[in-house]
Parts: structure tokens; sequence; C-alpha cells
């Protein structure tokens, strides 16, 4: 449909000329307006370039142990931030860095309430979110990332860092925490099949991680046993000493005494068989409530999503994932399976209520059903390589860790591999596993 004019038909001509004339002020004093966000963007540039050498300097300072160049970054009214900075290098000086640095993200300058900005009384002040980027020489081919926010306040002599954990109103901020924010290191290095592992630990818990330093050759040695050489195998290790250190470095959702070590990673490439920033860290509890036994148990079954990270899916059957790492992990600890020593709770659930008639669920690896949870998942996985042998072990594991499971896929791949259906199979496990805790009264 053409477009009419917007003028009607009897509109004079000087009219018509003051309306265009009105509109070319309109256009102007808009290109006018529009030049200064270009200039705004311009100032924001140039200060986003000046605190990026800021956090340069400040990540050079803590790798080189250079405390007069610190003092200079840390702004004279944050003395506390400047004390744990001072700590902070002691402790990183002995863990074998191959890269750390801090950049800052991409996303803009983060909201400061004017109370923030008013009690440092300086000409700018700035919060934004920052990457700490680091890499542990022999361990990690990729940096791992963890999100830090910083505070910036601008004084005559230029940026300067006021805080690295500000709490700021309106604007949700995160700081990650390293080992080294929670006091002095005890280092243990291991040579293992792959090159360097890495135990990391405080001076509290110096004994379990030279322990775990000693376990971990033949542990590498015991997950190349049955899941081949197709893994870094190596690995970083962390002790932690505090709750709050556990919490930091595997997140709250597995903070608790009941778990004794997690497995986390970065981000994982399926496609291509790569996990990064894989860790194995261990609870606070841990060096008092394990002896040699079942801290191998316990390190080898970590040790087993780390070499299987790769091949293994968020969503997949956790009797599989659990019940294999603990079959593993068991296996190098005694010759001979002893149902009663591994699975005390799965053994008097059995003698008073009788075999499983279900495998278990996901949400019975949490809370009150997790220790139940995963001794019958390790049943699980005990029965068939007792049965079927441990390549059809490895085959359902790798069958069943591609992701979610349907009865009917799951069906399908008992049958494949072992021959039996669901219903079938967990009849038969079950006489098994009834057959051998009878046989240990």
């Amino acid at each position: 449909m053409p477009a009419r004019s917007s003028f009607p038909a009897g509109t004079r001509k000087w009219e018509r000329l003051g309306l265009a004339g009105l509109v070319v002020a309109l256009v102007t004093a808009g290109l006018l307006l529009a030049v200064d966000p270009v200039d705004t963007d311009d100032v924001d540039s140039r200060v986003r370039a000046e605190l990026q050498v800021v956090l340069d300097d400040w990540s050079l300072a803590v790798r080189t142990g250079d405390d007069a160049s610190l003092a200079r970054l840390i702004d004279a009214a944050s003395p506390a931030l400047l004390a744990s900075e001072r700590e902070r290098i002691t402790a990183i000086a002995s863990v074998p860095l191959a890269d750390f640095g801090y950049e800052l993200a991409a996303e803009p300058a983060l909201p400061l309430p004017p109370e923030d900005v008013a009690r440092f009384g300086a000409d700018d002040v700035r919060a934004h979110r920052v990457h700490l980027r680091f890499a542990v020489d022999g361990i990690d081919d990729v940096p791992t990332r963890r999100p830090v926010t910083v505070l910036f306040v601008h004084r005559p002599q230029g940026w300067r860092i006021a805080d690295d954990a500000p709490a700021l109103a309106g604007a949700e901020t995160v700081t990650w925490r390293g080992p080294w924010d929670h006091g002095p290191l005890h280092v243990a290095i291991a040579q293992t099949a792959g090159g360097r592992s890495v135990v990391v630990g405080h001076p509290d818990n110096a004994s379990f991680v030279d322990d775990l330093a000693d376990d971990l050759p033949s542990v590498v040695e015991a997950v190349d046993d049955l899941w081949g050489d197709t893994w870094p195998r190596r690995a970083l290790i962390v002790v932690t000493s505090s709750r709050e250190e556990f919490s930091h470095l595997v997140g709250p959702r597995h903070d608790g005494d009941d778990i004794a070590a997690v497995a986390v990673s970065d981000d994982v490439d399926h496609e291509r068989g790569i996990a990064t920033g894989q860790r194995i860290v261990f609870n606070p509890a841990a060096s008092r409530r394990l002896d040699d036994t079942s801290r191998r148990a316990v390190l080898t079954h970590e040790m087993v999503h780390v070499a299987a990270r790769a091949g293994t899916v968020d969503g997949s059957p956790m009797w599989v994932l659990e019940g294999f790492a603990d079959y593993v992990g068991h296996r190098t600890t005694a010759d001979e399976v002893d149902v009663r020593r591994i699975a005390p709770t799965l053994t008097r659930q059995v003698r008073s209520s009788g075999v499983p008639v279900s495998l278990p669920a996901d949400g019975d690896f949490t809370g009150e059903r997790s220790a139940l949870a995963y001794e019958t998942a390790w049943s699980i996985a005990e029965y068939i390589a007792d049965e079927f042998g441990h390549d059809s072990l490895i085959a359902l594991y790798r069958a069943l860790a591609a992701g979610p499971v349907t009865d009917e896929k799951l069906d399908d791949v008992l049958t494949g591999l072992l021959g039996v259906d669901t219903t079938e199979f967990v009849d038969v496990w079950g006489r098994w596993l009834g057959g051998h805790i009878r046989d240990t009264r």
C-alpha cells in the first residue's frame, strides 16, 4: 500500500517548511546527543584497559612474591586485604603453577550503592567481575577459570584494588577461593603413569597428604588395569581443612561430612573425549575417619571418575556410575569379596527385609539412604564382574553412561550384553547377593 503524506491537503507551504525545519532540528539534536555515548564508550574502554593493567600487575606480584608491588596495588584504605594477599603469596609459592592471572570479564561494571562509593572518598569507584585463571604445572593442559568480584578505587596515583570479595547491595557477587586462600600449604608430588600428580593440603593434614601421594602410583595402575590408559593418568588432589574450604572447592551441594571426597571438573567435551579442570577434593573429616584401607578405596573410587569423566554424561544412572567406581576402589583393598565388610548397611537390610527388588534410584544417593544406595550399587557391579567378567562390566558402564536411560533402553542394554532383561537381572543379582550374605554370617 503506497505511503500517505503526513501533511493534510490544506497545509500551507510555510507550515510545511516549519514542520520540516522542526524535523531537521530534532534529527540534528539527536545526532549531537549521540556523540556522548561514543565518548562514554571510549572512556570505558580506556578505564577497562587501565584496570586490566592493574590485574596483570596484581597476578605478577602474587606469583613472584613481590611485596613492594603488592603494597602499591592494594588501596591504603584496605589493610586487611593487603594482609590476606601477603598470606596468599606465602602459601601459593609452594604450588607448581604454569599459569596464574586475572582477566577482566567482558560484562559491564556492576552497580554500586552510593554509600559504597562515598566511603572511599575517591574520584571513581568501580566493581567488576573478574576471572582468576590458573593452571597447575604437569596437571592442566588448559587453564581453569574461577569467578572473582573486584572493587577498584581511583586515586591520584591511579587505580587501586580495594576489595576482592565485596558485598554489593543489588548485585550478585561471587568470589572463588583456592586452597592458598585458606592458610599455609603442604604439597606432595607423586610420579604416576601419566606424569606428575600433585596433592595439596595444609600442615594440619600433612601426613594424610603424604599418604595420598604414596598411594597415587598404584591407584593409577589399578584404574588402568580395568579402564585402560586412554585418560591423563595423573591427578590434582586437594585435602581441605575446613567446611568453608571444602564448600569453596566443590560447591555447597556436596557440603557434608557424609561425603569423604568429590571429583569435580570444569568442562567436558564428550565428542573429543576431553575433560578439563579435574580435581579430587577430600572432605576435612576424611583424614580422621579413613584408615589406610578406606583411604585407598576412596582415592581409587574418585580416580575412576577422573578416568571416565570424558565418557560420562550427566543424568546417567547413578547405580552404574557409583557402583563401578566403588567396585574398582574395593578391588584394590582385598583379594576376596567380603560383603559384610564392604556393605554392612546392605547386609543388615537384606537380613531384616530380604534382598532388593529394584535398582537404586538416583535420589537414593543423597541423604539418609545414601550409604545403602552406594553399597547396593557396588554389589551390582561386583555381581556383574563375578558372573559375566570385567569386560562385560566395562561395556555396561560405557553403554549406560551416555546420558539418561529409559526403562526400554535399560532392557535393551541388559539383554544385549548380559542376556537378561531388567526384571530377570534384578532377580538373579538378588539371589547372588543373598547367597553371599548367608556365606558371611
